[in-house]
């Protein structure tokens, strides 16, 4: 898929393309604040910290932004002036079944599209590859993320523990899906 360019308030623009190794520190950076700026007061520290630690470090996102297959077609960033503003990641989950497993930006930059257009270019791309079910977990109270869903068309089927969720730490995903 071609690089994704839209003008945004006439000055800036921000460019949506598939990630390469020179983003890894600003994927790191924004998964990192968005998960601090998102689940802060939803869960301890502890617990942020241990997902932080385990998803958003620099070993882990080398690895997924070289790998690009079936299950993880690799990430993609928003670009403004070659910096980082927002990242989104996923694949295939089933026959024509696929799923945005992350999706963040930088939490100051809220409210501007740049999720739309990450959830746009990589709509296309699982389009692309015949996905005609998209799912994304969304996690039980946040208040950020669920409106945002919603209003893409997402319908909430089912709730289930969050991957690392413990019985000291309970956290439940709400499982939403839309047709593509």
């Amino acid at each position: 898929m071609k690089d994704y360019v839209v003008q945004e308030q006439k000055t800036n623009k921000i460019q949506v393309v598939r990630a390469d190794t020179i983003h890894i520190e600003g994927i790191a950076k924004i998964c990192t604040d968005g998960w601090l700026a998102t689940y802060e007061g939803l869960h301890s520290q502890e617990y942020i910290d241990c997902v932080i630690e385990e998803y958003y470090n620099h070993e882990r996102i080398h690895k997924e932004v070289l790998t690009n297959n079936e299950n993880w077609y690799g990430w993609f960033v928003a670009l403004e002036n070659e910096k980082v503003v927002g990242a989104i990641g996923g694949g295939t989950t089933g026959e024509k079944c696929g799923e945005i497993f992350v999706l963040y930006l930088d939490p100051n930059r809220r409210r501007e599209g740049i999720g739309t257009l990450l959830v746009d270019y990589f709509t296309e791309i699982q389009k692309e590859k015949g996905i005609v079910e998209q799912w994304v977990s969304v996690a039980e109270g946040n208040e950020k993320g669920i409106p945002f869903y919603e209003a893409k068309g997402f319908v909430k089927q089912s709730e289930r523990p969050s991957q690392g969720s413990t019985e000291e730490e309970s956290a439940v995903s709400c499982r939403y899906c839309r047709n593509i």
